[in-house]
């Protein structure tokens, strides 16, 4: 999408909330409270039983949150969206609905650190297997994938290894081999990249990244595309014979969501429903300094090395720019001599900020090696393969002449 050209989700978002205001306010008000009443018991027998539509218990359905998820629904186009309390909240709550002990995820190494955690240390203590494999190379995949696969699941960029699988040809495999596959698209929000356009069935999202608005929240979304028929699926079968295409969305919210628990908070809600009118805006000015200072970070001779994927040179620029467009995120990496120059830098910096998490409006960097992934073994953090002398940036949105200087200042 070009710079003139309008963004469908900005059309959307001009809209009214899909529930009018009893008041006439302009903004989705914040139903703070646990519980609705009731004039009848026969009401509420019905709104337990799923009859009526209306909201029984904050932990099941709250206002708020429905609203949150109605517009999310609308600028993604999902057919069924289900907001969490965190983005791993909706990786967990996803393979609590479709793996059960016995079934497999083929996935890669390259995670985020407590994604890969949970996929390896988690999930395994409930008897679900992770199959780790290059995502790269598709016949490596279909050899991992059997009768008891779940999902595969994948990165659409994968942080911070910054590596990019083909979307179709993994989507192609896996409906081949009756398996959904599973992305985690944080890195490149719906205003980029539509993730139904490229085969993906389920969706996971941290609300706390772009969607948030600055970091103000943590949140997670689910995003059911509803294009994968849950017959296929050991878990699901006999539900989806009667639900058809609903099976994972009737599972969630009549099940996991309820008893695991892990619900948005409508003020949450609240604060990333203002979050998602501006993100489109954020978005791109983010992505405009990200790609200006992977440019300049290529021209400095203390820097080893670059990466990011709206970079010409870099070896995934030709799929990135075919899924995501010109700005494939507004997060890269870069490489210093050793780990003592990376903390050192980390030391010097004073308008880039000391932090974990992505897409603040303020520019962030980490060392994952020791941060991230600093609890793993030697023998595991082989196995995510994250260099020690590499630095993660997640750019902001600062004076990109002000993040130049002050990297310059921080290696000098």
């Amino acid at each position: 999408m070009t710079d003139k050209e309008i963004c469908p989700i900005t059309d959307i978002l001009a809209k009214s909330f899909p529930q009018k205001d009893a008041h006439g306010s302009i903004s989705m008000p914040v139903y703070i409270t646990a519980a609705f009443e009731f004039e009848t018991a026969e009401a509420m027998e019905d709104a337990f039983l799923g009859k009526s539509g209306k909201h029984t218990y904050t932990r099941i359905s709250n206002p708020t949150v429905e609203a949150f998820e109605a517009r999310v629904q609308a600028a993604s186009g999902a057919k069924h969206v289900m907001a969490v309390a965190s983005g791993m909240a909706a990786i967990s709550s996803v393979f609590m609905t479709i793996a059960s002990a016995g079934s497999n995820i083929v996935t890669s190494p390259h995670l985020f650190g407590n994604t890969f955690s949970l996929f390896l240390f988690t999930l395994k203590e409930f008897g679900v297997e992770v199959r780790f494999c290059n995502l790269l190379d598709i016949k490596e995949v279909e050899k991992q994938i059997d009768e008891n696969t779940c999902a595969v699941f994948t990165e659409i960029i994968t942080n911070p290894h910054m590596e990019v699988a083909d979307l179709t040809a993994l989507a192609k495999l896996a409906h081949q081999k009756g398996v959904p596959l599973i992305a985690d698209s944080t890195i490149v929000p719906w205003t980029a990249f539509k993730a139904s356009d490229f085969g993906v069935d389920i969706e996971v999202v941290s609300g706390t990244k772009y969607i948030s608005g600055g970091a103000t929240s943590i949140g997670g979304l689910i995003l059911d595309y509803q294009t994968f028929d849950w017959r296929q699926s050991k878990k699901l079968n006999s539900l989806a014979k009667k639900t058809g295409e609903r099976a994972f969305q009737i599972k969630f919210r009549g099940e996991i969501g309820r008893n695991m628990g892990a619900v948005m908070a409508p003020q949450t809600a609240f604060l990333q429903n203002l979050g998602l009118e501006t993100v489109d805006l954020r978005f791109r000015e983010a992505g405009r300094n990200c790609l200006e200072l992977a440019r300049f970070l290529q021209g400095l001779p203390k820097i080893k090395s670059v990466n990011y994927n709206g970079l010409p040179s870099d070896p995934f620029y030709e799929i990135s720019k075919k899924q995501f467009g010109d700005y494939p995120g507004a997060m890269l990496t870069f490489s210093l001599e050793d780990r003592a120059a990376c903390f050192a830098f980390v030391n010097r910096v004073k308008i880039i900020r000391r932090a974990t998490n992505l897409f603040d409006n303020k520019s962030l960097i980490i060392h994952p090696e020791s941060t991230i992934y600093g609890t793993l073994t030697p023998e595991y953090k082989k196995i995510v393969e994250v260099p020690d002398n590499m630095l993660r940036l997640s750019v902001g949105l600062e004076n990109v002449e002000d993040l130049k200087a002050d990297i310059l200042q921080a290696l000098n």
